[in-house]
């Protein structure tokens, strides 16, 4: 019956994942009367409707956002364009934090929880790249068009239909465009914004496109410069001197045989190499980078010291192929650590964002596990998801990223009706989302 109140559409996954799936408790009877009294308020249908009509304008801010290059570690102009949008957005204090965050606060009535709901600025392409939008009938595409361009503008939708319908909200909700997200940014964004902020009550990520998937587990990540080092020299005069990049061959051959578990997942690669001066050279210098994940903080530790073993084990090897002691010495450059954890699928967080889903006509197929700014939140204990921005796509990470808005506005009319349950509307809902205790 609630769903005959919203727009129903099929919905196209964009980016499907296969996860073990525990059978999800029934929304609970507190989110369920919340929805009821959200849907049946005529405030709250104004500022849905609205996000429908405002489609066009929404892929227009999604369009010159994505033009304004944001490569790792270089925000500060995209930066600088969505502050001074918050700000047209009735947002005054939109301010620009030392790590470079973009942080808008839309008071609440007081007493209520704090909520943030975010996107991130940065895109994992180097500068240089053409960011230029091209159009190819419905399709968009470009590096960064929807991670995260998409949750950006989405964020926007989502400030202008609480502004059109003049809601006030019991709680506060803090827009942020985080910094460091992708690449080696090893959620430098958010992390200073936790470290910083500590009345933060739940946050909320809006990252990728299909509204079916919710995010709630961080698959955490921990990631090294593996650097050997010895003397070098001529390949025919020094000859017997043991290699750097003969240490770091057999570093690969044995870190490739290491097994991993399936449940919880667990990964490992090297993603990157380099050393050595001369093809006539014995190396002086050689090393990998190498990246981990798992969905359990255990089991990413258990990965890091078997592999960080055999890598010190590699070193002895090549030395003692050479009858040499401590010639060849390995060192570890820790260049990436992204928390892992779990989030409870029982939360007022997931029950809210479940209820949004159903309510504008869609249905969850999945509570997964990802990387992404929510991982911070989720590691010390705070409620977080993360959810699509909506439309399709596909390419992500690559040159021909590409987006399409269909019923695209279903992901910021999620986001909408799940942060008004979270943080409650003034005079109608109290919020669902408690107030932590400090």
């Amino acid at each position: 019956m609630l769903r005959r109140l919203f727009t129903a559409a099929t919905l196209t996954l964009a980016m499907t994942a296969a996860y073990p799936q525990t059978p999800l408790p029934p929304i609970n009877a507190d989110t369920e009367a919340v929805f009821v009294k959200l849907t049946a308020h005529a405030g709250v249908k104004q500022a849905v409707d609205f996000i429908k009509a405002d489609d066009e304008r929404t892929l227009k801010d999604q369009i010159e956002l994505t033009e304004i290059a944001a490569p790792p570690f270089k925000e500060p102009v995209r930066a600088n364009e969505y502050q001074k949008r918050l700000k047209a957005l009735g947002l005054a204090d939109a301010r620009i934090d030392a790590e470079g965050n973009v942080i808008a606060v839309r008071k609440g009535s007081g007493n209520g929880p704090v909520l943030v709901v975010s996107a991130h600025l940065d895109t994992v392409f180097p500068e240089g790249t053409d960011v230029k939008v091209k159009v190819k009938g419905n399709r968009y595409e470009a590096p960064g068009i929807y991670d995260d361009g998409r949750g950006l503008a989405a964020l926007l939708s989502v400030l202008r239909a609480l502004n059109q319908a003049s809601l006030k909200t019991v709680g506060d909700i803090v827009f942020v465009g985080t910094v460091g997200e992708e690449e080696l940014g090893d959620l430098r964004g958010v992390k200073a914004l936790f470290r910083d902020n500590q009345g933060i009550d739940g946050f909320i990520s809006l990252d990728g496109l299909d509204i079916g998937r919710i995010v709630n587990q961080a698959t955490g990540s921990r990631r090294f410069r593996i650097i050997y080092t010895g003397p070098g020299g001529h390949s025919f005069s020094a000859f017997g001197l043991p290699s750097a990049t003969h240490a770091l061959g057999r570093a690969i051959a044995k870190i490739s045989d290491v097994r991993t578990t399936d449940e919880p997942k667990t990964t490992f690669t090297v993603g990157t190499l380099k050393g050595g001066t001369s093809v006539n050279a014995i190396a002086a210098e050689a090393e990998l980078g190498l990246d981990m994940r798992s969905n359990s903080a255990a089991e990413l530790k258990k990965l890091e010291d078997r592999i960080m073993a055999l890598a010190r084990e590699a070193a002895d090897d090549e030395n003692k192929r050479w009858d040499k002691k401590d010639v060849i010495k390995v060192a570890f450059k820790l260049v990436g650590d992204r928390p892992a954890g779990a989030g409870q699928l029982d939360s007022p967080m997931v029950h809210a964002a479940r209820r949004g889903v159903a309510t504008v006509g869609g249905e969850v197929r999945s509570i997964a596990a990802s990387s992404t700014d929510s991982n911070l939140p989720i590691s010390l204990g705070i409620p977080a998801v993360t959810l699509g921005g909506g439309g399709v796509g596909g390419g992500s990470h690559g040159p021909s990223e590409w987006f399409s808005p269909v019923n695209a506005w279903l992901g910021p009319q999620n986001t909408l009706l799940t942060v008004l349950s979270l943080v409650g509307v003034d005079g109608v809902t109290a919020p669902l989302l408690p107030k932590r205790v400090r």
